[in-house]
């Protein structure tokens, strides 16, 4: 459909909470969900969250397959995910490094779960019911925080561990995200 504009950090619409979805398969929603594939696509994002856009509905996409933001990390399967609800398996936290489209050219390390369950809804309104780990678990948390008014750099613990991507790895040719 179309490549969006996304919201950078200070824009206060990404600091709204989002609203609940309560109409799937409708032509609104799919054209909504067109418009957020396209733009993740086009900016290589592991994941968007429809407030990024300036939708403020419960929705997000993610994957993570061959990203060049990501190159390192495991293959995360295509998502769409609407009202989610997160549920930690675990105390267990882990930080790594994260990016976000709205935070562009930016990295921080991002304290998370390594563990967690996830239920929500597809776009046809069926029950989504996951138990995952690793980065699968990171870009589910990121990007439902989004539907909290929450951005990464909120949960950076040690400020020292925020900078510009190219110069905390000047070596790795990491994409300005």
């Amino acid at each position: 459909m179309a490549v969006r504009d996304v919201l950078k950090m200070g824009d206060p619409r990404l600091l709204t909470p989002a609203a609940p979805v309560t109409a799937f398969d409708t032509p609104e929603l799919r054209a909504l969900l067109a418009d957020m594939h396209d733009t993740m696509r086009a900016l290589n994002g592991a994941g968007l969250a429809a407030p990024q856009i300036g939708v403020g509905l419960q929705v997000v996409i993610f994957e993570v397959n061959g990203n060049p933001r990501y190159p390192e990390v495991e293959p995360v399967p295509f998502t769409v995910l609407i009202n989610p609800v997160l549920m930690p398996l675990t105390e267990a936290m882990d930080e790594g490094w994260e990016g976000c489209l709205s935070v562009p050219g930016m990295r921080g390390l991002v304290p998370r779960y390594t563990r967690l369950r996830y239920q929500g809804f597809d776009a046809a309104g069926r029950v989504i019911d996951r138990s995952v780990t690793g980065f699968h678990a990171r870009v589910v948390q990121h990007e439902t925080d989004h539907l909290r008014g929450i951005l990464y750099p909120m949960r950076i613990r040690d400020l020292r561990n925020f900078g510009y991507t190219e110069t905390l790895f000047p070596d790795q040719n990491l994409p300005d995200d």
